[in-house]
C-alpha cells in the first residue's frame, strides 16, 4: 500500500548535521573579509533561523542581502568538510526507509549548500527543500504529505504543527527539552539515536 507509506521530514542544522564548526569558521572568514566584528561563538549558539536574522546583529540593514550572498558563496569551501553528521543521523534516515517510508529534509539553509552537506556526508534523503523557516516549512511538509517532522528548534515545532504533522523534537540544538515541550512538540527525544525505536513503536500504533 504505497499510498499509505509514511513520509518523515527532518530539519538539517543541529538535527542531522552538527553545523557549528563549519558555520563558526564561515563567520570568522566573513569577519576577516569584511573587517566587521562577528562573535562567531555566540552566533553558533542560536542556529535555526534564516541567515539574515543573524547577520542583522553585525551589519547595517542595507548590507544584509550582499553579506548573505557573500557568506553563501564562501560557505562551500569553508563549511562543508568541517561539518560532521549528528550521532544517529544516518540510522534515523535508514529507519524510515526500513519502515517503508520516505525521508525528506526541509531546512532554512540555502538549498544548494544543504545538498552539498548531505552529499559530502553520504546521507541521501528522498528530497531536499531549503530556504524555509518555521511556519514556512509547512509548505514543503504538506506538498510531500509528511506525517512527521523532526527538528531541534521551536521553529521546527511550529512548522510541524502548521502542517498538521506530528512534531518530534530532538534536544540537540539551541532549544532545551522543556522549551520544545512548551512550544507544543508531541515527542521530545534526547537525540536521534532514540528515533529508530520511537518510530518502530509509532508505526504499529498508526496501523
Amino acid at each position: 500500500m504505497a499510498h499509505m507509506a509514511l513520509t518523515v521530514g527532518f530539519d538539517l542544522d543541529m538535527t542531522l548535521i552538527d553545523s557549528r564548526p563549519g558555520i563558526r569558521a564561515c563567520y570568522q572568514a566573513l569577519s576577516e573579509r569584511t573587517g566587521t566584528y562577528i562573535d562567531a561563538d555566540l552566533a553558533v549558539t542560536r542556529l535555526g533561523p534564516p541567515l539574515a536574522e543573524e547577520l542583522i546583529n553585525w551589519f547595517p540593514a542595507e548590507e544584509i542581502a550582499a553579506m548573505a550572498d557573500l557568506y553563501r558563496a564562501m560557505y562551500p569551501a569553508i563549511a562543508i568538510t568541517a561539518t560532521p553528521a549528528m550521532t544517529g543521523a544516518r540510522e534515523a534516515i535508514a529507519a524510515v526507509r526500513e519502515a517503508g517510508g520516505r525521508a525528506i529534509v526541509v531546512t532554512a539553509k540555502y538549498e544548494p549548500n544543504a545538498k552539498l552537506h548531505l552529499a559530502h556526508l553520504r546521507i541521501e534523503p528522498d528530497a531536499v527543500i531549503g530556504d524555509l523557516w518555521a511556519e514556512q516549512k509547512a509548505e514543503a511538509l504538506r506538498e510531500h504529505d509528511a506525517g512527521v517532522y523532526v527538528g531541534d528548534h521551536v521553529g521546527d515545532v511550529r512548522g510541524a504543527r502548521t502542517a498538521g504533522a506530528l512534531s518530534v523534537a530532538v534536544a540537540t540544538g539551541p532549544c532545551p527539552a522543556e522549551e520544545l515541550r512548551a512550544a507544543g512538540a508531541d515527542v521530545v527525544l534526547t537525540d536521534l539515536t532514540e528515533f529508530p525505536r520511537w518510530l518502530s513503536d509509532y508505526r504499529p500504533a498508526r496501523a
